[in-house]
C-alpha cells in the first residue's frame, strides 16, 4: 500500500509541474497567431527611392519666379518627376497624337487640345526681377496612356512597335507648342497623369534635358471615366493625393513633398472634350 502512495504522489507531483508548461506552450502560440499578419494583411512595402538624376539635369531646374511680359503674369519654377519606364526616344515629330502611324487607326476618347508654353527664366541686367524669356527651338515629348490604361510601344501589353499618343513637337519663337490628344486614361497604382520632357541639342549632342509629369483635376478625371469608351475601363480607383509620385518629393531635390501640387494641368471646357495649358519655367544658366 506505501509503494502504491508514493506512486499516486509521484504522478500528481509530475501533473502539477507540467500543466504550467503546456498552458504556456498554447499562450505563446496564441500570441504569436495573432501578432503574424496574414498574407493579405501584410504591410505594404516601402517606397522605392527615385532615381538619381545626373547633375546637369538637376541643373535645368529652378525655385525663381519669372515674370512673362508685357501681360506680367507671374510663372514659378517648374519640379522635375520620375520618367518612368515608358519613354522612348524615337517618338514621331507630330501634333496630333491620336492617329496611329502604322495603321491610320484613331484612339478613341474625349478630345484633349494641350498647349505648352516653356519659358527660361533670365535676370542677365541683374536688377532682380527675372524675366520669363521663351525658350525656341526646344524639343518637347509627350506620351499617355489610352483610354483603357495602355501605352502603345510596350511589349507587355501587346503595343509593341505602336506609336499612338506620343509625339514631339518643337517650341515657336513664343516657346509654345500645341498638342491633339485624348484625355488620358489610368492604370493600376497611379493617378492619371501625362509625361512630359524638354531637350535641346547642338547637332547630335543633347546639352539640355528637363523631365516631369502632368496631373488632371479629380473631379474632371471622375466625370470622364463616367463615360465611353472610359467607362468599359471602370471608375477611377486613384485621386491624385493617393499618388506616391504626385505627393513625393521632387526628383531634382528642390520640392520635399507633394510635387505635384504644382503640376497641375489648367484644364477648361471646349468644343466636344477639353482644352489644357501649362506654363514650363526652366534654369536659363544653362547654356543652351
Amino acid at each position: 500500500m506505501k509503494i502504491y502512495e508514493k506512486l499516486m504522489l509521484l504522478l500528481t507531483i509530475a501533473f502539477i509541474f507540467t500543466i504550467p508548461l503546456d498552458i504556456n506552450t498554447i499562450i505563446h502560440q496564441q500570441s504569436f497567431a495573432q501578432i503574424s499578419p496574414s498574407p493579405e494583411r501584410l504591410p505594404p512595402t516601402s517606397t522605392p527611392p527615385f532615381e538619381e538624376l545626373p547633375q546637369q539635369q538637376k541643373a535645368t531646374s529652378t525655385n525663381k519666379t519669372c515674370i512673362i511680359t508685357p501681360s506680367l503674369i507671374e510663372v514659378e519654377g517648374t519640379p522635375q518627376q520620375i520618367e518612368g519606364p515608358y519613354f522612348v526616344d524615337s517618338m514621331p515629330n507630330r501634333s496630333d497624337l491620336r492617329v496611329e502611324p502604322s495603321d491610320g487607326s484613331i484612339q478613341e476618347g474625349i478630345p484633349l487640345n494641350i498647349t505648352i508654353n516653356v519659358y527660361r527664366v533670365d535676370d542677365s541686367d541683374g536688377n532682380g526681377k527675372e524675366t520669363c524669356v521663351p525658350f525656341s527651338g526646344a524639343i518637347v515629348d509627350i506620351w499617355e496612356a489610352n483610354s483603357q490604361g495602355l501605352y502603345s510601344g510596350v511589349r507587355e501589353d501587346g503595343t509593341q512597335g505602336l506609336d499612338y499618343l506620343r509625339g514631339n513637337q518643337i517650341t515657336n519663337e513664343n516657346g509654345t507648342v500645341k498638342f491633339q490628344t485624348i484625355y488620358p486614361g489610368w492604370y493600376e497604382n497611379r493617378a492619371i497623369h501625362i509625361h512630359l520632357k524638354v531637350r535641346d541639342f547642338e547637332g547630335p549632342e543633347k546639352i539640355f534635358e528637363w523631365t516631369s509629369q502632368l496631373y488632371l483635376p479629380n473631379s474632371i478625371n471622375e466625370q470622364v471615366h463616367l463615360q465611353p469608351p472610359y467607362n468599359d475601363h471602370g471608375p477611377v480607383p486613384m485621386t491624385n493625393e493617393q499618388d506616391f509620385i504626385y505627393t513625393g518629393p521632387s526628383t531634382d531635390g528642390l520640392i520635399k513633398n507633394n510635387t505635384g501640387d504644382h503640376l497641375i494641368l489648367n484644364i477648361s471646357k471646349s468644343d466636344g472634350g477639353y482644352s489644357g495649358t501649362f506654363n514650363v519655367e526652366l534654369n536659363a544658366t544653362m547654356d543652351t
